[in-house]
């Protein structure tokens, strides 16, 4: 009966433990609601500046479209040029035009790959908003359930 009650005890001992621990930690404390504050700040900033670079990516993207577009027109303008000086017969005229329109042709594929990583940035930024925004979402969760155990102590 002894040993039955000691063990009646220990269990009683865990189990009012265990107890006091599980209510004082779903207790939000101050501090942690000063956190995640300060987390909610953090993120907003974060939103905003992913969305600046998103402005800034899609400013890039519509600037090297207009330069792919004068590249195109300059290379249709330099195979003409070149059609005239086959007509025309002058070697040197026709050197120069095939060195335009090789100039020209290197630009445009700089160009297009500069398009490219601009496009891929603004992949990554458009990524990276979404998962600041979610943190947000996180963060603020958090905030509203600490407050309301806050005020529920």
């Amino acid at each position: 009966m002894i040993r039955h009650s000691r063990w009646m005890g220990r269990v009683l001992a865990v189990t009012a433990a265990a107890l006091t621990m599980g209510l004082l930690g779903t207790v939000a404390s101050a501090q942690e609601i000063r956190n995640d504050v300060q987390e909610l700040r953090r993120d907003r900033r974060e939103v905003r500046q992913d969305s600046r670079e998103i402005r800034g990516d899609r400013r890039e993207l519509r600037g090297d479209t207009r330069e792919i577009r004068r590249d195109r027109r300059d290379l249709r303008g330099d195979r003409r040029e070149l059609r005239d000086a086959y007509r025309s017969g002058d070697p040197q005229a026709v050197r120069q035009a095939r060195q335009e329109l090789r100039g020209d042709r290197r630009e445009l594929r700089g160009d297009v790959q500069d398009r490219r990583q601009d496009r891929h940035e603004l992949r990554e930024d458009r990524q990276d908003r979404r998962h600041d925004v979610r943190d947000l979402r996180q963060d603020r969760r958090e905030l509203r359930r600490d407050v309301a155990d806050r005020r529920g102590r």
